[in-house]
């Protein structure tokens, strides 16, 4: 990413650009799909003076192994200065995407925690899946478990997330059977 000056050429040495540069290699992850490889990025699009918007996505690479032309879909975008959290995990039977985000600048800290499955072929979400969030939350994992239909994700929180049991500020999301279900999520917080 680059930021330019009213001329037209970079701005020399811009922190803000390394700041935004690494955010977004932090924030990046591959899976791979029926031979496609798919990532997930979050581009911050707005600039100071106002809150940050992120754009999130999801990308489906071309390669010689992939069947299916590149592709992106996007994702709900975050407003304000707590980056999203986005992972992505994949195998034979789907693409699960996690995202935290926030919707708007308003609204006091409230976040959305939110788990998608998205065809690898025609990149549209099958199942969408959200919890709310009472404060800040970070996701640190998603994974898909040795049965193959299990997703599992782990992360931190500040505050509740609604409908989990137990109490802490660390979390595991359980989806049993993501891919092939709409079997609600359950969330032990501990």
């Amino acid at each position: 990413m680059s930021v330019l000056s009213a001329c037209g050429g970079e701005i020399p040495g811009s922190e803000r650009e390394e700041t935004l540069e690494a955010r977004e290699a932090a924030l990046s992850s591959t899976a791979t799909s029926r031979g496609c490889t798919f990532e997930v990025t979050s581009v911050v699009v707005t600039q100071a003076p106002v809150p940050p918007v992120t754009e999130n996505k999801l990308h489906r690479r071309a390669s010689s192994s992939c069947p299916w032309a590149a592709a992106s879909l996007s994702l709900p975008s975050s407003s304000g200065y707590a980056p999203p959290s986005l992972y992505v995990a994949a195998n034979e039977l789907g693409v699960a995407v996690g995202l935290t985000y926030k919707s708007s600048y308003g609204g006091g800290p409230y976040r959305t925690l939110s788990f998608f499955h998205v065809d690898p072929e025609t990149m549209t979400i099958v199942r969408r899946d959200g919890h709310q969030v009472s404060g800040t939350i970070d996701l640190t994992s998603v994974a898909i478990e040795l049965d193959g239909t299990t997703l599992t994700s782990y992360g931190t929180k500040a505050g509740v997330i609604y409908g989990e049991t137990g109490t802490g500020s660390e979390f595991v999301v359980s989806y049993p059977d993501f891919f092939t279900s709409t079997t609600p999520g359950t969330v032990l917080a501990f």
